[in-house]
């Protein structure tokens, strides 16, 4: 009996610790990432052929996405929950002067300035100064600033890349507040209020 009871404690335990493990890895990589060690020595080459330089980043929020312009569901479902979050924030007065936008193209060998013009057109951004950056770098560029963040991706050769699957809040000062799921499962209004929050 006595030993009975105590495998029962045994393998409460052991869920328990597992338990608190789990937690503690979400907390740590979801709820709170931590700063974020953006490259500095990285320029990139926006939609509308003007330069954005990653040391002389504005002092504003901002939220990063990866996509490339073939991805068939998760990137421009993603790309349109963003662009009505976009809305959102710019009824509060906040979008643009205070928060800020980047989307990164994770194939700028495909995505050529054109292509990614084309694509920012689809979502209502015409200009640098709509506060929304489509930007295309070397594929080394585009490396160091996906890895400085967690995202990962890699073409198998089949066209279709196999990539991470989040969005990234990160403070004025680079600090990675919170990640967001891309796809149909990004939380636009949990967007909205984790941004708000942090700007006012």
């Amino acid at each position: 009996m006595e030993g009975r009871c105590l495998k029962k404690l045994y393998i409460g335990f052991s869920i328990l610790l597992v338990l608190g493990i789990s937690i503690g890895v979400y907390y740590l990589k979801v709820i709170r990432p931590g700063n974020a060690e953006l490259p500095t020595d990285v320029v990139m080459e926006t939609a509308f052929n003007e330069e954005y330089s990653f040391e002389e980043l504005p002092k504003k929020a901002r939220l990063v996405e990866f996509m490339y312009t073939n991805c068939p569901d998760v990137c421009p479902v993603t790309t349109l929950e963003m662009s009505k979050l976009r809305h959102s924030l710019e009824k509060e007065g906040v979008f643009g002067d205070e928060v800020e936008f980047i989307t990164i193209t994770i194939d700028p060998n495909h995505d050529t300035q054109e292509i990614l013009k084309d694509y920012a057109n689809r979502f209502e951004v015409h200009s640098s100064d709509d506060g929304w950056h489509f930007l295309r770098g070397t594929e080394e560029e585009t490396k160091a600033v996906a890895e400085a963040l967690g995202f990962l991706y890699r073409d198998p050769g089949t066209g279709d890349i196999i990539h991470s699957t989040f969005t990234y809040f990160l403070d004025e000062d680079n600090n990675l507040l919170e990640q967001f799921t891309m796809g149909d499962a990004f939380d636009k209004d949990k967007a909205f209020k984790r941004i708000m929050s942090t700007v006012k």
